[in-house]
């Protein structure tokens, strides 16, 4: 993949991604308020789970809109392919190896976004073996879940990096942080969860209109 344009950064608009949809009024605002990506989690640890036939009711909701994503952790081809035959994804989101991403996207034939957990400079994929990789912060020893624990990365790491392929920044987003945290590490787009609900799992429609365009304002000229 070619370098994007890093020059050019300050005139294109901060990509957003608001995950963890549950429930009808979260999903409404975000399409709404302009939410380039929308997100289902299909892990069964987290608050934010919905089943398929679940993701299936709230994506009926509007035509077009938000792209889809599924988020899967480890997950085998059955998981996968049940997920799929209720709801149409554009998206698939994995914490998964290099190997086992290159596979599912070859297997589905839809683009795939892979979870990276970042702790120092040293663990910032050096490639990005599919579409896009999600930078975000190493989960706690006791946690019981890879990512949605509302932990804020070290955006230091990031002050200096300049990958050549498309990349996003998670983890500890909120309204009142995201234009700091796009302007501190330059992030193209941005993942949001539990920095926009009123509880785990519960979307708050005014926080995600305000996250947007705070993410938006960051990256305007």
């Amino acid at each position: 993949m070619s370098r994007p344009p890093q020059n050019n950064y300050a005139h294109t608009p901060v990509g957003v991604k608001i995950c963890g949809l549950t429930e009808p009024a979260g999903f409404d605002a975000c399409v709404t308020h302009g939410a380039d990506w929308i997100g289902f989690v299909f892990f069964e640890r987290s608050p934010r789970f919905v089943t398929p036939e679940q993701a299936a009711t709230l994506s009926r909701r509007t035509v077009g809109g938000p792209e889809r994503v599924g988020l899967f952790v480890e997950p085998d081809d059955a998981l996968i392919e049940n997920t799929l035959r209720h709801v149409p994804l554009d998206i698939l989101q994995i914490y998964a190896t290099d190997e086992r991403a290159r596979f599912i996207r070859q297997r589905f034939g839809l683009p795939v976004w892979l979870s990276r957990p970042v702790a120092t400079q040293a663990d910032l994929p050096a490639t990005c073996p599919v579409e896009r990789i999600l930078i975000e912060p190493r989960p706690p020893k006791t946690a019981t879940r890879p990512g949605g624990n509302a932990q804020r990365l070290d955006w230091s790491l990031l002050q200096d990096w300049q990958p050549s392929y498309n990349w996003m920044l998670a983890g500890g987003l909120n309204v009142e942080t995201v234009e700091q945290a796009i302007r501190t590490t330059r992030a193209p787009a941005v993942d949001v969860s539990s920095g926009v609900e009123q509880a785990p799992g519960i979307k708050d429609p005014e926080a995600i209109a305000r996250f947007i365009a705070h993410a938006r304002s960051a990256g305007a000229p």
